[in-house]
């Protein structure tokens, strides 16, 4: 298992967004995001898979910590997180 922690998760529709998007990738079965502490454990001590996941994360507006955290970023987890909050109710 492989701990990351992300920037600017705020609430379950961002965690949804994040099961989402970091499930999509080859070489990840599980992934568990916690919203309180803003860590996404993953299922692989891969190297490749890891650095994978951390450019998917970073792309949606989640990037690890210790990364710029633009503008940008901050927009498309905004987007993100609506995305994800719309898509936990239906």
């Amino acid at each position: 298992m492989t701990t990351i922690e992300i920037l600017n998760l705020k609430c379950g529709g961002c965690a949804n967004t994040v099961k989402k998007g970091v499930i999509a990738i080859d070489g990840v079965n599980e992934v568990n995001v916690d919203v309180e502490t803003s860590k996404v454990t993953i299922d692989s001590k891969d190297k490749s898979v890891i650095d994978l996941v951390k450019d998917k994360l970073s792309s949606m507006g989640y990037p690890e910590v210790g990364d710029d955290n633009t503008i940008i970023h901050k927009a498309k987890s905004f987007v993100s997180c609506a995305t994800g909050k719309m898509t936990s109710e239906e």
